[in-house]
């Protein structure tokens, strides 16, 4: 994998107790850097949200198989940490305050390829310990030259 390469980030929320309310996912795609440094994947982005002067440095490290930490820092700050089969606390700040996040983690999948990887969770969050929603997040890596890229083709989970 390049260093200067194109990150695809897809996230589904369901809220608890929804039976017929149909989501949409939420994507966004950004240049950004990637390294691999003793097993761990290190992959650096920026987001910026429209009407926002600052902007928000996102950081994610996937660690083999078993465990995705996302890092935010700027207009939203946290660190979140998805570990298989475990649950984990992290406090998400905002604009509008910070609230206390539970993250049980069912699945993590990883497809690698030299240039390509694919990298699926499956948890569920809760705030303050109320049960808020089910997630899914899609995270695509590729070399920025890739002829594989498409803004017109969204991720499926």
């Amino acid at each position: 994998m390049t260093k200067e390469v194109l990150v695809t980030l897809c996230g589904l929320q369901m809220g608890v107790g929804d039976v017929e309310e149909h989501e949409e996912p939420i994507e966004l795609f950004s240049a950004g850097t990637y390294y691999f440094k003793e097993g761990t994947h290190y992959i650096f982005f920026e987001e910026l949200v429209p009407g926002a002067e600052e902007s928000t440095r996102t950081q994610i490290r996937l660690h083999g198989t078993q465990t995705l930490e996302v890092i935010k820092k700027g207009l939203i700050e946290m660190h979140m940490v998805l570990e298989k089969n475990h649950s984990n606390r992290c406090y998400y700040k905002t604009p509008f305050g910070q609230m206390n996040l539970g993250i049980s983690t069912s699945q993590i999948f990883v497809e690698e390829t030299e240039d390509n990887i694919n990298i699926r969770a499956e948890y569920s969050l809760d705030v303050d310990f109320a049960p808020l929603a089910e997630c899914t997040i899609r995270i695509n890596v590729k070399p920025r030259g890739s002829k594989e890229f498409s803004l017109h083709e969204p991720m499926t989970f």
